[in-house]
């Protein structure tokens, strides 16, 4: 959500993170399906009239608590080798497999929507994306990548592994998880 003033009163930062610290709660609560406005009105302690003021919906409410959320909670590591990067980067996004329920629901909401589906690509998808891309495009540079490697092939397999366990929920994503995918990973691209 872009932080240029539009007509009406200025946005409260205040009133802006209670929204989306209650939009997060909520959907542990109730889950993505049974989250509406009301629910995170009431919880945040602001009318709803003030959420639909900054957010179309409920789902462009959530984008925008997850888009915070990955920022504070996985940087781009830089720990000196692709190796290193890699665990760092892979554990502290598995780490965060209690989101499931969010990225489920969005990516629902994204398959039914074709307005959203952009605006979850941009803004979440597409970022996430970025942060890894940073990670191989340092290794190509440090020759820790063969010049023959595709990287948005790679970022692909990354990703690829992570959507589809948390869609059918059939493996682990742990550390575990992230040691293997990076063992993978490296006797691929080298």
């Amino acid at each position: 959500m872009s932080d240029q003033r539009g007509p009406g009163r200025p946005r409260s930062q205040t009133a802006r993170r209670a929204i989306l610290t209650a939009a997060l709660t909520e959907l542990e609560d109730q889950g993505y399906a049974a989250l509406t406005m009301q629910g995170i009105a009431a919880r945040a302690g602001v009318g709803k009239q003030t959420i639909y003021r900054w957010w179309p919906s409920k789902a462009d409410v959530v984008l925008e608590a997850l888009v915070d959320l990955a920022e504070t909670r996985i940087s781009v590591p830089d720990e000196g080798s692709l190796p290193a990067d890699l665990m760092a980067f892979l554990d502290a996004t598995f780490r965060q497999q209690g989101q499931r329920p969010i990225l489920i629901g969005l990516m629902a909401q994204a398959l039914l929507d074709p307005a959203f589906a952009a605006a979850f690509r941009d803004r979440f998808l597409f970022t996430r994306r970025a942060a890894l891309r940073q990670i191989v495009d340092r290794a190509s540079v440090r020759g820790e990548i063969s010049p023959d490697i595709d990287p948005e092939l790679v970022i692909d397999i990354v990703y690829g592994v992570l959507w589809y366990r948390l869609m059918l929920d059939h493996a682990p994503l742990d550390k575990t998880a992230a040691r293997q995918l990076t063992a993978l990973l490296l006797r691929a691209v080298t």
